[in-house]
């Protein structure tokens, strides 16, 4: 597996900013034709850099709610009432929460929200998402400006190994098998992955 370049990094913050941007206007960028600026793209997709294309969408535009930022105080070690964890809880509610856009956990193990709540009390929102997940406190503040700007200049794309999880470089292989993608350190690895892979298929 080639490890990424210059160009590589340079065609990928040109997609970070527009993914809808034509390949032959990134080939003029970088010094490549629109076909060779396709064929990095394929291969990018391929080896999981890129995952997928999808729309940055402005609410403001459609006046979807107030936006807010919500700190989530969560009790060390506690449990929910249905006894799963209750970060694991709190983060299970704001992932099927339509109205949250980003979610973080900090150091600490508390959870920060970006949502935008739609014509109703922002904190009656807030105590029905976390209804019974045992909220130790959190604090809403509004949000005036939200930006999000992508970097990828001095990123390393670091891929793990789909055997044994370690760091692959560029000397390791890469697999497509039954149609997917996957990455490892060393042809070892390779090696006992497709046995194991044909083991439980045999015995599906």
């Amino acid at each position: 597996m080639r490890d990424l370049d210059e160009t590589d990094l340079e065609i990928l913050s040109l997609l970070a900013e527009d993914a809808r941007r034509p390949f032959s206007e990134i080939g003029d960028r970088v010094g490549l034709s629109g076909p060779a600026v396709s064929d990095r793209v394929t291969r990018l997709e391929e080896t999981g850099v890129i995952k997928r294309f999808t729309v940055d969408v402005d609410r403001t535009k459609l006046r979807a709610g107030v936006p807010v930022l919500v700190d989530v105080e969560l009790p060390v070690g506690a449990e929910s009432t249905d006894g799963s964890n209750t970060l694991d809880a709190a983060r299970e509610r704001v992932r099927d929460a339509d109205a949250v856009e980003h979610q973080f956990v900090t150091a600490e193990g508390d959870l920060r929200v970006y949502a935008r709540v739609e014509g109703r009390n922002v904190r009656e929102w807030v105590v029905g998402l976390f209804e019974g997940v045992g909220v130790e406190d959190y604090t809403v503040t509004l949000v005036d400006e939200f930006e999000w700007t992508p970097s990828i200049e001095g990123v390393e794309f670091a891929l793990t190994c789909a055997e044994c999880s370690n760091t692959v470089d560029s000397e390791g292989e890469t697999a497509r098998i039954d149609g997917e993608v996957y990455h490892f350190c060393c042809p070892s690895c390779l090696s006992q992955f497709r046995e194991r892979y044909q083991r439980l298929e045999e015995g599906a």
